[in-house]
């Protein structure tokens, strides 16, 4: 496991309605960050926190959309490019997606 490992939260700011009483999108963020840095010390991660209602790179936007459309409950967590946890991930998808 040389390589980056890509982790993204694609939330926002306001707390999602089906998300009431869960963790915001940016305390969701900081707690993987910690989590994954603590559990793999070892592995090079690339973290991005995208808010899905003011995303500032155009590869992103298409993915925000479908967010801002409901297809995901935000946050959403992708590793590497694919969805492993939405609206309230399991940590134990994101270090099943990062072991594989």
């Amino acid at each position: 496991m040389s390589n980056k490992i890509l982790v993204e939260v694609f939330g926002a700011e306001v707390i999602c309605a089906s998300c009431v009483g869960m963790p915001s999108s940016i305390e969701t963020f900081e707690w993987l960050q910690a989590a994954l840095q603590r559990k793999y010390p070892d592995i090079a991660f690339d973290f991005q926190y995208i808010d899905i209602f003011n995303v500032d790179n155009n590869e992103k936007e298409d993915f925000a959309e479908r967010v801002r459309n409901d297809e995901y409950f935000y946050p959403v967590v992708l590793v590497n490019g694919t969805v492993v946890g939405e609206g309230n991930p399991k940590l134990k998808d994101v270090y099943q997606a990062i072991e594989q």
